[in-house]
């Protein structure tokens, strides 16, 4: 009963990271890489170009590929093809439409484009990587990815960046030469971005606490931080006294906590801290 109340606290807090994400995405893609035809990929920036050679806008187009690609992973997976997935994209595909409904956009925001180029990377990048963190995707080129896994042994990391290469080249030939450089800038910074914000979000402390008093270390780790610890008994290589070492793992906030703590009441004890961006288990991710 308590697994099923904490799975459902669970969904609710994961779909509405998700909304909110969506909504950064939708943000980004369509007040920064729409107006400067930023073409670095993705279902966002294949709209940006075709837009280019045909009668429709970039939102517009947006929304039918995804849609496509929706119905896609459907008929390839079934009824296993991702929930998560499935919101996201819708969200993703109206976001833009709804947008240039309620307000159109003749233009870019400013007359700086380095500036827009860092938002239009900056936000969608934030926003996989959130989705990336919850175990979902926002679509779009994904989708794809899922289908040549599934019946090809096509690299497909590789697969999507030449396609994405591909997609810049290009924005290049159909706007220009600094809009495909612009584009590529962005392509290049993609990744890096997605990356940082992931280990930022998950990164987590790992103390090693030598110690000879651990008892008030541990109380004050279980009770008062509500977290688990491990003790174990050691000698000093110089004195050869006996030591005690205490092994715990910590979000930031309660590492702060736990070194004032230490300092103020401990202040013989020897702190190792040392971050980590990937905990699974029990208060941390991967564990139902």
């Amino acid at each position: 009963m308590i697994h099923k109340i904490y799975m459902h606290k669970q969904d609710i807090y994961e779909y509405i990271m998700f909304t909110i994400a969506s909504a950064i995405m939708v943000i980004g893609i369509y007040y920064f890489k729409f107006p400067n035809h930023f073409s670095f990929g993705g279902v966002s920036g294949i709209s940006i170009v075709l837009a280019r050679l045909i009668p429709y806008t970039p939102s517009y187009i947006n929304l039918i590929i995804n849609i496509i690609l929706l119905i896609l992973g459907f008929v390839v997976f079934g009824k296993s093809f991702g929930v998560k997935t499935t919101y996201i994209t819708l969200l993703v595909s109206f976001g833009p439409s709804i947008l240039e409904r309620i307000r159109p956009m003749d233009g870019p925001l400013t007359t700086q484009p380095v500036l827009e180029l860092m938002f239009a990377i900056v936000l969608p990048a934030f926003a996989s990587a959130v989705f990336f963190n919850l175990g979902a995707s926002s679509g779009g080129t994904d989708i794809v990815a899922m289908i040549l896994k599934k019946y090809t042994k096509v690299d497909i990391g590789t697969a999507l960046f030449f396609s994405d290469v591909m997609i810049v080249i290009m924005a290049c030939i159909v706007f220009n030469a600094e809009t495909g450089l612009f584009s590529l800038v962005g392509l290049l910074a993609k990744s890096l971005v997605v990356d940082e914000t992931i280990e930022n979000i998950n990164l987590a402390k790992y103390f090693t606490i030598i110690c000879n008093d651990p008892d008030p270390i541990v109380d004050f780790i279980t009770k008062d931080l509500g977290k688990g610890a491990t003790v174990y008994k050691a000698e000093g290589a110089y004195g050869h006294k006996e030591k005690t070492i205490i092994l715990t793992i910590l979000k930031r906030q309660q590492a702060v906590e736990l070194k004032t703590y230490i300092r103020k009441n401990h202040p013989g004890a020897f702190i190792a801290i040392t971050n980590s961006s990937e905990i699974i288990g029990k208060g941390f991710r991967g564990y139902n």
